[in-house]
C-alpha cells in the first residue's frame, strides 16, 4: 500500500510530506484546489511522462517520492528481487525532475530507468480516471479477470502447462524436419567424403611414422656407406682406435706396476674400449638392417602424398580421422531420421490431443464464470443508478493463419491456440435501453466508466493483485442515493484493496478511513498547494461544506455528523 508521499517545488506543491492509511483515503477539495493535481504527482513518481514545465516555477530541481509496503513473496516483490532492487518490505520510488528538461528515477535510492519504474508503477496502482487509459479497458487483461473471477487458476495453469508442451513437441518437430532435409541433401555428398577417407584407410600417428621411415629408405645407401667408415675407424684399419685403445691399456698397465698411481687410468681406458666394442656391434647390426628397395620407397612417397593430402584438406590425418566418425555419425542418423520423424509427430498428436481436452473444458467453465459475472455485474449497476445495462463477456475462437501449427479443433474446425486458451475475451457493455454491447473502451459517458470500473473491481476484488486503487472523480453525474450506494461500494472495496478517491460528494466523503483536504492559498504572492488529514470535527465540518455549499449551515453540519455516525457504525 501506499504509505507516504513527498513533493517538493513540482507543479504547484513547494513542499508537502502526507501520509496514507489503509482503506478507503478521499481526498476533497474546492474545484480548481489541485485534487487531481495531487494524484499527477503520484503519477511522475510511478514513471508517467512529465511536461517541461512540471517544475514550480524559478527551482533547478523538483522530487516526488512515493514509499509503499509490499507483501513478501508477493510477484512484486518476486519482480524487484530479480532485477536487484528488492530491500524488506518498503519500496521506495523517487523521481528528479531537473531545470534543462531531463529526469533521473530512483527505486529504493538505486538509480533505475523510467521503463523500469513504469513496469513496477503498473503492479503497484491501478488508476481510474474519466479519460485514463485503465487496465480494464485493455483487452488482454479481460480473460484473466475472468479466470480469477471464476476461480479458474489451476484449470488455466493447466492449459498453459499443455500448451507449452506442444509448443516444445512442435519445435522439436521442426528441427527435426529442418534437419532432415538437410542431411538427404547432404546424404550423397557425405558418402564420397567417408569414402575418399576410408580408401586412404589414415591411422593415429602413422604420417610420422611413414616421414620416419622414407627418410631411412631414401638415405639408406648414405647411411650405409657413413656405418662403414665409422667401423673402419673404430675396428677395421691398421689405425683402428680399438687397437691404439689396446696398445694404451697396455702401456698404462705397465706403468702401473712402477707407479700404482696408473692403475685407475688404465682401468678407464679399459671401459673405453668396451664402449667402443658396444658401438661397434651396434653399428654391425645397424647396417645389417638397413635396406634398400626402390619398391618399397615408391610405396612409401606415395603413401606420403596421401597423407599430406588429407593433412591439407582437414589439417591433420587426426583430424580426418575424426571427421569421418561425425559423418558416419550424421549418415547414420540420416537414415534413422524417418524414425526419428515418426516418434516427433507422435508426441505432437499426443500432446495436441491433451490442449485440445484442457482447451474444451477450460471454456466449458468459462462459459460458466461468464454468465455468473455478467449477472452480478449487471445486478450491481442497477444498485449504482444503471438499471438498463447489459453486460456481456463475449468470447470467440480465432482461425489459424497458414502455416500456423499452434492450434486445437474446436467445434468442428480448427482454432487457434493461445498461451492462456483457445478463446479472445473482451468485456462489453451498454447502459442503455435497446442498444447492443459494445466493448468498454467505446462507453462515452466518464460517470459511467467509472461506475463500472468500481463494480468490476468490486467483483474481481478478491483476486485482484494490484495493492492501490486510485479513483478520480468517481462521483461524476451521481448524487443522492446512488452516491450513498457508491460510497458503500467503494468502502467494500476497501477492505481488500488500499482505495484513493477524489470526490465532490458528502456521502463517498463520509464513507472514508482517511479524510484528506487539498486547499490553494495565496503565500508570498505565489499560489500553493497544501494538503492535510482532517480530524473527526474538521470532517464534519468539510462535509457540511459539500452538502450546503461555501456557507455552511447548522444543518448541514448536523447532517454531516449523522452521516459520519452512520457510516461509522456500518
Amino acid at each position: 500500500m501506499l504509505c507516504r508521499l513527498l513533493i517538493r517545488d513540482v507543479l504547484l506543491f513547494d513542499q508537502l510530506e502526507l501520509a496514507f492509511g489503509p482503506g478507503l483515503n478521499v481526498i476533497t477539495g474546492e474545484t480548481g484546489a489541485g485534487k487531481s493535481i495531487l494524484v499527477d504527482a503520484l503519477m511522475v513518481a510511478l514513471g508517467e511522462r512529465t511536461a517541461t514545465d512540471v517544475l514550480r516555477s524559478g527551482a533547478s530541481k523538483g522530487v516526488v517520492e512515493a514509499l509503499f509496503r509490499i507483501e513478501p513473496n508477493s510477484p512484486l516483490a518476486r519482480f524487484l528481487a530479480d532485477q536487484g532492487y528488492l530491500e524488506g518490505d518498503e519500496l521506495l520510488l523517487r523521481r528528479e525532475l531537473h531545470a534543462r528538461g531531463t529526469s533521473r528515477s530512483f527505486i529504493n535510492d538505486s538509480p533505475a530507468p523510467l521503463t523500469l519504474v513504469r513496469q513496477v508503477g503498473e503492479q503497484l496502482v491501478d488508476f481510474h480516471g474519466q479519460h485514463e487509459q485503465q487496465s480494464l479497458l485493455r483487452v488482454e487483461t479481460h480473460g484473466r479477470l475472468l479466470d480469477d473471477a471464476g476461480e479458474l487458476g489451476v484449470m488455466r495453469r493447466e492449459y498453459t502447462e499443455a500448451y507449452e508442451r506442444l509448443r516444445a513437441a512442435l519445435q522439436e518437430y521442426r528441427r527435426l524436419r529442418e534437419r532432415g532435409l538437410e542431411l538427404r541433401e547432404r546424404q550423397e555428398w557425405l558418402r564420397l567424403r567417408i569414402q575418399e577417407i576410408a580408401a586412404i584407410d589414415p591411422q593415429p600417428g602413422e604420417e610420422a611414422a611413414v616421414d620416419a621411415e622414407l627418410r631411412l629408405s631414401e638415405h639408406a645407401e648414405r647411411l650405409h656407406a657413413l656405418t662403414l667408415r665409422i667401423y673402419e675407424l673404430l675396428y677395421g684399419d691398421e689405425h683402428a682406435v680399438r687397437d691404439r685403445l689396446l696398445r694404451v691399456r697396455s702401456l698404462l698397465e705397465e706403468l702401473a706396476h712402477i707407479d700404482p698411481r696408473c692403475a685407475d687410468p688404465a682401468s678407464e681406458v679399459q671401459t673405453w674400449i668396451v664402449g667402443v666394442e658396444e658401438l661397434v656391434r651396434f653399428l654391425q647390426d645397424y647396417t645389417a638392417r638397413l635396406e634398400f628397395e626402390p619398391d618399397r620407397l615408391e610405396r612409401l612417397r606415395q603413401r606420403k602424398g596421401q597423407l599430406q593430402l588429407l593433412r591439407k584438406r582437414y589439417g591433420s590425418v587426426e583430424e580426418a580421422i575424426e571427421q569421418k566418425r561425425q559423418w558416419e555419425t550424421e549418415l547414420q542418423l540420416a537414415d534413422q531420421m524417418e524414425l526419428h520423424l515418426e516418434e516427433a509427430t507422435r508426441e505432437v498428436e499426443r500432446w495436441r490431443a491433451e490442449l485440445e481436452r484442457r482447451a474444451h473444458r477450460l471454456r466449458g467453465e468459462r462459459e460458466r464464470a461468464a454468465r455468473e459475472l455478467e449477472r452480478a455485474v449487471e445486478t450491481a449497476l442497477a444498485d449504482l443508478g444503471i438499471p438498463y445495462s447489459r453486460f456481456v463477456v463475449h468470447m470467440d475462437t480465432e482461425e489459424p493463419p497458414a502455416g500456423e501449427d499452434l492450434w486445437v479443433e474446436f467445434c468442428g474446425r480448427p482454432c487457434r491456440a493461445f498461451p492462456s486458451g483457445i478463446d479472445r475475451l473482451e468485456f462489453r457493455i451498454t447502459t442503455n435501453q435497446g442498444e447492443e454491447p459494445r466493448p468498454l473502451a467505446r462507453v462515452a459517458s466518464g460517470g459511467e466508466i467509472s461506475r463500472i470500473m468500481l463494480v468490476l473491481k468490486s467483483i474481481l476484488a478478491k483476486s485482484e493483485r494490484l495493492p492501490l486503487l486510485v479513483f478520480d472523480e468517481i462521483d461524476a453525474g451521481v448524487s443522492g442515493r446512488i452516491a450513498y450506494r457508491v460510497g458503500q461500494a467503494l468502502r467494500t472495496l476497501a477492505q481488500y484493496h488500499q482505495v484513493l478517491a477524489i470526490t465532490h460528494l458528502p456521502q463517498i466523503a463520509a464513507c472514508a478511513t482517511e479524510h484528506i483536504l487539498v486547499e490553494k492559498h495565496e503565500r508570498d504572492g505565489r499560489t500553493v498547494i497544501t494538503a492535510r488529514h482532517l480530524q473527526p470535527e474538521e470532517r464534519a465540518y468539510e462535509i457540511a461544506r459539500l452538502l450546503s455549499g461555501e456557507r455552511v449551515t447548522q444543518t448541514a453540519l448536523q447532517t454531516a455528523r449523522e452521516l459520519l455516525c452512520e457510516f461509522a457504525q456500518g
